[in-house]
């Protein structure tokens, strides 16, 4: 289904349009240490394969920053150097090679150095990502730490943007991230009313992989579908390649990307197998071959075609020993329970070749 978007400018990463009615982009971050390029680069192939476009990472140092190219070269993806406190950095990433860099102004040292390195984005022709924590806003005036609300932290965006643009920059995007989801919603929709800029969405220190994946969920799913957001982040304490598949799915689910999606049912009394297993075994199948079609995975004959009857292609398990396999809700073959994955399989390859031919 055609959503409308919220309209924002249009900005490059790399090759990877960001805003502008582009769609909405998946980005994950390394998670290893700045030197051990073989991991970075492999963690990033792994993303990319589940449907990552753009990758991060963290430059803590000058020796950091000679791995920016190899990172590129390697895994060929675009690369966002996350950049904090030292702003010689910054600028020494933007001419290492960087796509785009992610900074917070306030942690720079001052105005000079942070036209510095707008002045060094500038001549590499690389966007800049202004990144708006709930934890860590600029100090008030009287020097106090502001409490974190919705309208401190777009203001703070809003001014930071400002100081940006008095220094003849316009390539931007924006991220508000707080741990606190209403907090999120609302200081994404707030921003979205007031500014064009394409806009990063994530929930920050979201949290391990089960925990972290509801609670971004449960943020982005209400702006998305406002069509605010033009690129994501499923922050979690786990490996990248799981940020990129909850995010897959999510845009997925929400219709904003197309992709294998697997239907299989919860499970009860009636269930004669360990079908969870199944259904992990058909996933993974799925996302191999890259079918960009329904697929149901049913424990027994209550929940089989009559329910799955929107999936593409499925098998329901039968109490009696024997299942079906059935497309479109209508059994296409029956026979013993033992041999529904493999006809299954079969039936996806085939498809997938049908794909591939057509």
């Amino acid at each position: 289904m055609e959503r409308s978007r919220h309209k924002t400018r249009q900005i490059h990463v790399g090759s990877v349009a960001v805003g502008g009615g582009a769609p909405v982009s998946i980005q994950t971050m390394a998670k290893a240490d700045p030197m051990d390029t073989d991991t970075i680069v492999s963690q990033f192939l792994e993303a990319k394969d589940a449907g990552c476009t753009i990758g991060r990472i963290a430059v803590p140092d000058m020796d950091a920053v000679g791995t920016i190219g190899p990172i590129r070269e390697r895994s060929s993806l675009p690369i966002v150097a996350d950049i904090h406190f030292d702003y010689k950095l910054a600028i020494a990433s933007a001419k290492a090679g960087a796509d785009a860099l992610r900074i917070n102004p306030g942690n720079l040292g001052g105005r000079e150095k942070l036209e510095a390195v707008v002045d060094a984005a500038g001549q590499e022709g690389i966007p800049i990502r202004i990144g708006v924590n709930a934890g860590s806003l600029p100090k008030t005036k009287g020097g106090r730490a502001q409490k974190p609300s919705a309208r401190a932290m777009v203001q703070t965006a809003l001014d930071w943007i400002a100081d940006v643009q008095d220094m003849g920059f316009e390539n931007l995007k924006v991220s508000l991230k707080a741990f606190d989801v209403p907090m999120t919603v609302e200081a994404y929709s707030m921003f979205a009313s007031e500014s064009d800029i394409p806009l990063h969405l994530g929930i920050t220190e979201a949290g391990p992989p089960l925990a972290g994946a509801v609670r971004s969920t449960a943020a982005l799913a209400q702006l998305l579908p406002r069509g605010i957001g033009d690129t994501i982040r499923i922050s979690l304490s786990g490996p990248p390649v799981t940020e990129v598949r909850v995010g897959r799915y999510l845009l997925i689910a929400l219709g904003l990307l197309t992709g294998p999606q697997l239907v299989s049912c919860p499970t009860c009394g009636r269930t004669k197998l360990d079908l969870s297993s199944v259904a992990k075994r058909i996933e993974g199948i799925m996302e191999k071959l890259d079918i960009q079609c329904k697929v149901a995975v049913m424990g027994c004959e209550v929940n089989g075609p009559g329910e799955a009857r929107t999936a593409d292609v499925g098998i329901a398990y039968g109490s009696g020993g024997r299942g079906a396999l059935f497309a479109s809700g209508e059994v296409i073959q029956r026979m013993e329970n033992d041999k529904l994955e493999e006809a299954l399989v079969m039936h996806l390859e085939a498809m997938a070749r049908g794909m591939e031919n057509g």
